[in-house]
């Protein structure tokens, strides 16, 4: 196979079951060691049981690969530190984390619950950066890492009654835009994946016949480019039904009105000139932002 991980160790978080089950399976196939993560509880969060993230191990074993089961929640720091050692002590690194957990926890922002908001942030953001932050001492020491964040479509583009999950998921976006940078001199790539897919999240929200088209295999092969030493960093990868996009975060070439009484106006009639798209840019960091502005700036001044 092109794309093996022999000799490297993954740890997948929310693998019980779902895509992070596909994820695991599929870098067990390919030659990796396995840490199969799953708090085992139900998809609002509730419940939690060891059952779910071994039942994964033991398919992994049975096929020839190695694994352990992991119970810990994302969102206790010390348990997820005692996850990555107990990775450490089995195989002496940990080379690949897939921050794949998540909880639901719909309903329209009116009707939300503000501790149903604060949960669902905690899983998806805190559980990532906690994951994160407990496996980049060992990837910063070996010289080597890849994340691979999941991210979605709610939050890149939105999604009614899911106000919680997209600010928590586009928050991923933006720790991936910064680990990337950081971890660049340390050959630690991190990137985000945006899936599609049936899952126990899904279940009841499309019909069956384009559940049977999200199959969450389909998206795995997005995952495994993204976790390889090949893979690129600071990348979102979209996928969904064996279909593969890319999504953007982009700045336009806007327009230079400086300071006035007037600006706020001058603003509203140009307001199309400012966000068209001809000419925008991926930037390659939050600097090009201020070196556009300040540069617009000074050659008007010229």
């Amino acid at each position: 196979m092109g794309i093996d991980f022999q000799g490297r160790v993954a740890i997948v978080t929310g693998a019980g079951g779902g895509l992070g089950r596909q994820h695991a399976l599929a870098l067990a196939q390919r030659g990796a060691k396995v840490l199969v993560n799953d708090l085992g509880g139900a998809v609002d969060g509730s419940g939690g049981t060891v059952t779910a993230a071994q039942a994964v191990v033991d398919e992994i074993r049975a096929a020839g690969g190695e694994a352990l089961a992991n119970g810990a929640s994302v969102t206790d720091f010390a348990a997820v530190e005692a996850m990555v050692q107990q990775a450490i002590d089995a195989w002496g690194r940990v080379d690949i984390l897939v921050n794949n957990a998540g909880i639901l926890r719909d309903k329209s922002f009116a009707k939300m619950d503000m501790a149903d908001f604060r949960l669902v942030v905690d899983v998806h953001l805190m559980g990532a950066a906690n994951c994160c932050k407990a496996v980049w001492p060992h990837m910063v020491a070996q010289q080597y890492g890849r994340i691979v964040m999941t991210t979605s479509s709610t939050g890149l583009y939105g999604n009614f009654g899911q106000a919680n999950y997209g600010a928590a998921k586009l928050a991923q976006v933006g720790l991936m835009q910064t680990l990337a940078i950081e971890g660049a001199k340390y050959n630690i790539h991190v990137n985000a994946l945006a899936p599609t897919a049936a899952t126990r999240m899904t279940e009841g929200l499309m019909p069956q016949e384009v559940l049977d088209a999200l199959k969450p295999e389909a998206v795995v092969p997005a995952m495994l480019v993204l976790a390889h030493e090949s893979a690129p960093s600071r990348t979102i990868l979209c996928a969904g039904a064996g279909t593969f996009e890319a999504a953007h975060i982009t700045l336009t070439q806007g327009i230079h009105l400086g300071i006035g009484a007037d600006v706020p106006e001058q603003l509203a009639a140009r307001l199309a000139e400012v966000t068209e798209r001809a000419g925008d840019q991926v930037p390659q960091s939050g600097a090009a932002q201020g070196t556009n502005e300040v540069g617009r700036a000074l050659a008007a001044r010229a």
